[in-house]
């Protein structure tokens, strides 16, 4: 099949799709590891999506309104890798391909976000691309409902494995796109029928086509290697009213002569032989990292359609006011978030009123969301108990998406990879809710969250056993110390509704990593009454109350335990124990301060940690003969004030641990 009329009229769909396979069975071969199964059977798909339909510009692999592609199969890299480079994206030379998989190379085992130009997306964690590009389809129909089509018209295009599928996330993802209508979502699986283990009907039969029309969506199956058959069903999947799923029949292998449709070309080189055997039953002649002039010419001129696209998009942006969308792409902060920030601050500060943090959060919310135009809220079937929807967001639902709030269903790892997508998308901030235990579900997205520095907010409440009858299955012991074991990812616990907002200042300023917000179900005092515009969470611990002379102990506490800090020193002051207290509201902006603030904030009397969690990661601040407060077991069904003397996190608790600890007595 010829696919260009003009000066690439002599070569060939297959030439094309072979330069791809080719690429990858070489690189994967001087590597000696990675896996060329599916760029060799999906190269027939990939080769029409992006000289036929896929808007892009190798020139400005950021242009706002491009299609994207995400490979969800990440494992297959080299088939994304072979893309870039025959397209002619500059930093994708043969050079890195010949370097694949090895260290500092554009071309890493996986596709590998803000390394490596044109991905959209770090995938490898099968499913995920899946449900992230979920998240980019939400993000197009957004932007395009507040600035028209004329700025927002593109496309997210996936390629998903028999791996994505079975993956419960894909699931989650699926559901929540049938049910939003999102018609500029286009999944083409690559149905070769093997995983790692051997064939898909060891562990599966199930009907995809099936299930994603019951999900709402439109699918069929076709050929994955004629070329008329996938281009009809790309043109076709262009005016459907749903997300589209594709089953695209293929082998796996495609020409390898022994290995194809196998599991033993999933993940391993094909080896000299096999290699040199699907050459000559390719008719492919050309040596390994070379492609022909007239094929790699005729791959390059693929970008014609792009750049006319860019272009024209260009010359509407500047010819329109595109102020507010150009402030959104770039997560641009309101001016007013300092004063808006103070203004609750002093508020909170006069008015003196017990609160529970997550309440304090969405008092914090309903402010902010009056500034910040493209804060992007929503839940996992929690919006009343995460508090989460500021007062003036409006839902979005399938027919309006003008909305600033998404209800997301019970579908937390959904909803975490969503929040992923929506960052890479560009256009929001956005957060998203749910119960501090539940994090384990959406701890995959999280980690992602953190490896690719996505500005994404998880606001996640009811942080401790004070959440009181709900009982051990919901009371995150252990959560908090698994969350901060995850680099760059930023975990607030504030101590009250000062906290909380100084916390959601700086998750907002922080716009290379994700943070988590965790908060309290139980209502907590105000223990900053005197205002001041400095934000005293911004370097993670700060001393809330200082003693004259020299310290007999320092006691650090988080969140809901900092009250109970405070009254512990004041009864020690009646003892004349000279107890300092901390405010420990994000181990990890505390870590990344000077030795000096550190040593002074810490101090050189001895310590107690006070945290209604288990001690893992409180070395960071303590010494092992250190006391900590805390819990050493999951927690119980009773109400919160019960729960706190049974696993002995109480102010008497606290002060004979001081007095012991400063040699005043001993801990009973």
């Amino acid at each position: 099949m010829n696919v260009f009329a003009k000066a690439e009229a002599a070569v060939t769909h297959d030439e094309l799709a072979n330069a791809i396979r080719f690429l990858a069975v070489d690189a994967v071969e001087k590597a000696n590891s990675g896996h060329p199964g599916m760029p060799m059977g999906m190269a027939d798909v990939a080769t029409i999506l992006f000289t036929q339909f896929l808007k892009f510009d190798p020139a400005d692999p950021a242009w706002p309104d491009r299609d994207r592609f995400v490979l969800s199969a990440g494992h297959g890299s080299m088939l994304l890798y072979a893309l870039l480079y025959l397209t002619g994206y500059p930093e994708m030379t043969i050079e890195e391909i010949k370097n694949f998989r090895q260290f500092g190379s554009k071309t890493p085992g996986h596709p590998e976000y803000g390394h490596t130009p044109g991905v959209e997306t770090t995938t490898g964690p099968l499913g995920q691309g899946l449900a992230m590009a979920v998240g980019m389809a939400i993000g197009e129909k957004l932007l395009a409902a507040r600035y028209g089509d004329g700025l927002v018209d593109h496309r997210t295009y996936v390629i998903a494995g028999d791996g994505c599928l079975m993956e419960g996330v894909s699931q989650e993802a699926i559901t929540l796109a049938g049910h939003l209508k999102l018609s500029k979502l286009v999944v083409l699986w690559d149905d070769n029928k093997i995983t790692i283990d051997g064939a898909v009907n060891l562990a599966d039969s199930t009907d995809q086509i099936a299930r994603f029309k019951a999900a709402g969506w439109d699918a069929w199956h076709i050929d994955g290697h004629d070329p008329k058959a996938i281009a009809e069903a790309l043109s076709e999947a262009q005016t459907s009213d749903r997300p589209v799923f594709i089953g695209c029949k293929t082998t796996i292998g495609f020409g390898a002569p022994t290995k194809a449709g196998t599991h033993g070309v999933h993940g391993s080189a094909l080896g000299a032989a096999e290699i040199a055997a699907t050459r000559e039953k390719l008719g492919w002649s050309a040596p390994p990292f070379e492609i022909p002039d007239a094929i790699l010419s005729a791959w390059r001129g693929t970008d014609v359609r792009g750049k006319a696209a860019h272009e024209a998009w260009t010359a509407r942006h500047a010819s329109g006011d595109a102020a507010g969308f150009d402030r959104d792409i770039a997560s641009t902060l309101s001016p007013a978030l300092a004063e808006t920030i103070n203004a609750f601050k002093r508020k909170a500060s006069d008015a003196n009123a017990p609160q529970a943090t997550r309440v304090s959060s969405q008092k914090t919310l309903d402010e902010l969301a009056k500034i910040q135009g493209n804060l992007l809220g929503g839940s996992a079937d929690l919006t009343g108990s995460n508090n989460t929807k500021a007062a003036d967001m409006k839902a979005v639902t399938p027919g309006d998406f003008s909305g600033r709030y998404l209800h997301y269903g019970i579908r937390e790892f959904g909803m975490a990879a969503a929040l992923n997508g929506l960052a890479l998308h560009g256009g929001f901030i956005p957060y998203g809710g749910t119960f501090l235990v539940f994090a384990d579900y959406a701890r995959p997205a999280i980690r992602l969250s953190a490896l690719m520095r996505q500005h994404v907010v998880y606001v996640l409440t009811h942080d401790s056993i004070g959440l009181g009858e709900d009982g051990p299955t919901h009371q995150p012991v252990e959560t908090l110390a698994s969350l901060r074991v995850i680099p760059h990812l930023n975990v607030f616990r504030p101590a009250d509704a000062i906290e909380t907002a100084e916390a959601w200042e700086l998750a907002l300023q922080l716009s290379e990593a994700p943070s988590v917000l965790a908060l309290s179900r139980q209502n907590l005092p105000v223990l900053r009454r005197t205002h001041t515009n400095e934000n005293l969470s911004a370097k993670g611990a700060y001393v809330l109350r200082e003693v004259a002379g020299e310290r007999d102990v320092t006691l650090i506490a988080t969140g809901s335990e900092v009250s109970l800090a405070v009254a512990a020193a004041d009864e020690l002051a009646k003892d004349s124990v000279k107890a300092a207290v901390i405010s420990l509201p994000c181990f990890e902006l505390f870590a990344a301060q000077e030795p000096g603030y550190r040593a002074a904030v810490l101090g050189q009397a001895p310590r107690i940690g006070i945290e209604a969690a288990l001690r893992q990661g409180w070395g960071a601040v303590l010494a092992p003969e250190d006391y900590f407060i805390g819990m050493k077991d999951f927690g119980a069904s009773a109400p919160a004030g019960d729960l706190y003397k049974h696993f002995g996190i109480t102010i008497e608790a606290i002060v004979n641990a001081a007095r012991a600890a400063a040699g005043h007595g001993t801990v009973s």
